[in-house]
C-alpha cells in the first residue's frame, strides 16, 4: 500500500505489520517553509553553488572592468606625455622608399639627443642662452623580416653641405657648405636634420625621436642601471665629471656623465666618444631584453613613464612606439649592432672629420634592407658584447637556433686597440 500525503503535519498512518513511518512531504511544500535557525532542530542550509558562482563572476567582472579602465587611463597618460610634432610639412624633395621583400616594411628612425638646458633636469652645468643642438644623431634601421637591426651614428663634427631647410611657417633656412653636421639642428630643429640626412643619403626617414638629458637619466634609472666597464678613473673638472674605474652598473647622473665625457678619456675625439655611447646603448638594450623589460608590465610601465615625458616625436601614440620595442625582443642580441659612418680627418681642420667614400656602401645596405656586410660588421659593437671586452661567448640568440657567433666578438667587433682608443675596457 502506498502512502498518500494529505496534509502538512507530521502525522502518519501505520502500515500493515510495521512500525510508524514518516509521511513523505512534497518538495514544493518543503521549499516553501521558512529556513530553520540555529535554535531550531535542523542545520543551517549551505548557500547554493550557483549563488557563489554569481558572486565570483561579478567580482571578476568588476576587476576586469577596473583593470581595463586603469589600462586606458595609463595609456592616455602616456600619450598625453608625448610631445607629438609632425614635421613632414617642413620636408621637401623627399626620396622614395625602395620596395623590399619581407612580411613587414623596414623602418628607419632618426634618433637625436638634444642638449637643451631648458626644462626640468636639463640644466646640468649652468649653461644658458646657448640654443639647442643635437650632439647625438643615430639612424636606427629595423629590417623588414625583423631578424636584424643596426644603428648608424653620425659624429657631430662631420663636415657636410647642408641643404635648404624650412621653418614651421614655411620660410626658408638657407643652406651652407662645409658646415658641421649638428648645426642643422641648431638652425632648424629635427626637421632640418631630417632634411639634411635625406638629401645626403637618399634614405627616407619614417619617424624621428628627440630625447633630452632628463629623459636619458630616467630611462637608465627605470632599468635599475646599465653595466659599463671604465678602464681607469675619469676626471673632467671643466664639465664636473668624475668616474671611478671598474665594472659596475651606473645610474642616471653617472650614466649621463659617462656618455658625455670626451677630452679626458681615450684619444678625446668625438668619434671615439661615440664608441662609448654605442657600447652604452648596446649594454642598455642587453639589460632591457635580458631582464625581460619588454614583456614585464611593471618594468615597462616604469620605462614608458620615463621615456614618454621627455620625448619629441612624430609617432602618433605610445602603441606605435611599443610595437617597435616588441620587434627587438625576438631579434637576438648578436643581431643588434652599432656602427659609425666611415670617416677621415677633414683636410682644412684636423679637429673636424669628413665621410670617406665607403659611406656610400653603408647607405646602400640600408636602402636595400641588408644586414651589415663584413667590412662594417668587423667595426661594430653588438648588444651581445661583454662590456669588459672579453671574447668569452654569451648565450646564443633565439633567432640563431643555437648557432651564429653568439655573444662576445668572435670574428666581428672592435679590436683591443680600437677599444682602448675609445676608452673601453679590453
Amino acid at each position: 500500500m502506498t502512502d498518500t500525503p494529505d496534509s502538512d503535519d507530521a502525522s502518519s498512518t501505520t502500515p500493515r505489520g510495521g512500525a510508524r513511518r514518516a509521511r513523505r512531504v512534497p518538495r514544493s511544500v518543503v521549499e516553501s517553509r521558512p529556513a530553520k535557525t540555529n535554535g531550531g532542530r535542523g542545520k543551517r542550509r549551505a548557500p547554493r553553488k550557483h549563488t557563489v558562482a554569481m558572486v565570483i563572476t561579478a567580482t571578476l567582472l568588476a576587476l576586469a572592468m577596473s583593470t581595463a579602465v586603469s589600462v586606458v587611463l595609463i595609456y592616455n597618460h602616456w600619450n598625453g606625455n608625448l610631445d607629438v610634432i609632425d614635421v613632414s610639412g617642413q620636408l621637401e624633395d623627399r626620396p622614395d622608399k625602395k620596395d623590399v621583400e619581407g612580411p613587414q616594411e623596414p623602418v628607419n628612425i632618426l634618433v637625436m639627443g638634444s642638449d637643451t638646458r631648458e626644462g626640468a633636469g636639463n640644466n646640468i652645468d649652468g649653461l644658458t642662452g646657448d640654443g639647442e643642438r643635437s650632439d647625438t644623431t643615430i639612424l636606427l634601421h629595423l629590417s623588414a623580416n625583423r631578424e636584424f637591426a643596426y644603428g648608424i651614428s653620425i659624429p657631430r663634427d662631420t663636415m657636410v653641405d647642408r641643404p635648404t631647410c624650412y621653418a614651421e611657417d614655411g620660410s626658408e633656412i638657407p643652406g651652407d657648405d662645409d658646415t658641421l653636421w649638428n648645426v642643422a639642428f641648431s638652425v632648424g630643429g629635427p626637421a632640418c636634420t631630417i632634411q639634411q640626412f635625406e638629401q645626403l643619403t637618399d634614405i627616407r626617414i619614417d619617424n624621428y625621436v628627440v630625447l633630452d638629458f632628463q629623459g636619458f637619466r630616467e630611462m637608465v634609472d627605470s632599468l635599475d642601471g646599465v653595466e659599463v666597464c671604465i678602464p681607469e678613473e675619469i676626471y673632467d673638472p671643466e664639465h664636473q665629471i668624475t668616474l671611478e674605474e671598474g665594472t659596475r652598473e651606473v645610474m642616471g647622473e653617472e650614466a649621463l656623465s659617462y656618455v658625455r665625457v670626451r677630452y679626458t678619456v681615450g684619444d678625446g675625439s668625438d668619434p671615439h666618444r661615440i664608441r662609448r655611447q654605442q657600447a652604452f646603448m648596446a649594454s642598455m638594450i642587453n639589460k632591457a631584453i635580458s631582464a625581460g623589460m619588454l614583456v614585464r608590465p611593471d618594468r615597462m610601465v616604469s620605462f614608458l613613464n620615463a621615456v614618454t615625458d621627455s620625448l619629441q616625436t612624430d609617432f602618433e601614440n605610445i602603441g606605435q612606439l611599443a610595437d617597435i620595442g616588441r620587434s627587438f625582443q625576438g631579434i637576438g642580441l648578436d643581431r643588434i649592432k652599432f656602427v659609425t659612418t666611415p670617416w677621415e680627418p677633414y683636410p682644412a681642420d684636423p679637429n673636424r672629420i669628413q665621410w670617406t667614400t665607403q659611406v656610400g656602401g653603408l647607405w646602400d645596405l640600408v636602402l636595400n634592407d641588408q644586414p651589415l656586410s663584413e667590412e662594417f660588421a668587423e667595426d661594430s659593437i653588438s648588444a651581445a658584447d661583454d662590456v669588459e671586452g672579453s671574447d668569452s661567448p654569451s648565450e646564443p640568440s633565439a633567432t640563431d637556433g643555437g648557432g651564429g657567433n653568439g655573444g662576445g666578438r668572435g670574428d666581428e667587433g672592435l679590436s683591443q686597440d680600437e677599444r682602448a682608443a675609445a676608452g673601453l675596457c679590453t
